[in-house]
């Protein structure tokens, strides 16, 4: 699997959105309700939505953000990841950055959110969500 980071990409290129969040001078990440594990909010760009509207879309549904700033960081693809593309070709997504001020009920797949000062161990996707947040961290000092 190699993870890769672009500036820019065609936005047809664009399959996804994942949101890296802060609330609270703390991480906020996401815990499935079918896993132990936690991850990043974010997901898959649904038909008639701009990248724009899947990353508003998929920071409500997984974490209850109501007030929030939102803005771009840049792309990132995926290659090898059968996950993703069962081909193991190279899909790309959006990289965004949010401060949430606000949370409402989480009405999801979602089972809570959790406020992390320091990054856990325990990953959904140990190969790509601390690779993405490291990557932000020393490229964009959030």
């Amino acid at each position: 699997m190699e993870l890769k980071f672009y500036e820019t990409a065609e936005d047809k290129l664009l399959k996804f959105a994942v949101i890296i969040s802060r609330a609270r001078d703390k991480w906020v990440l996401c815990k499935h309700k079918e896993r132990d594990t936690y991850e990043i909010p974010g997901g898959h760009r649904e038909e008639g939505e701009t990248i724009y509207q899947t990353a508003v879309r998929e920071l409500k549904e997984e974490t209850g953000a109501v007030d929030f700033t939102l803005r771009p960081l840049c792309v990132y693809s995926v290659t090898g990841w059968k996950n993703i593309n069962k081909d193991g070709s190279e899909t790309f997504g959006m990289l965004w950055y949010a401060e949430i001020s606000s949370f409402e009920e989480i009405h999801s797949e979602i089972e809570y959110i959790r406020f992390f000062d320091d990054l856990p161990d325990n990953w959904t996707y140990p190969d790509t969500h601390p690779k993405i947040i490291e990557y932000a961290i020393e490229k964009y000092e959030i």
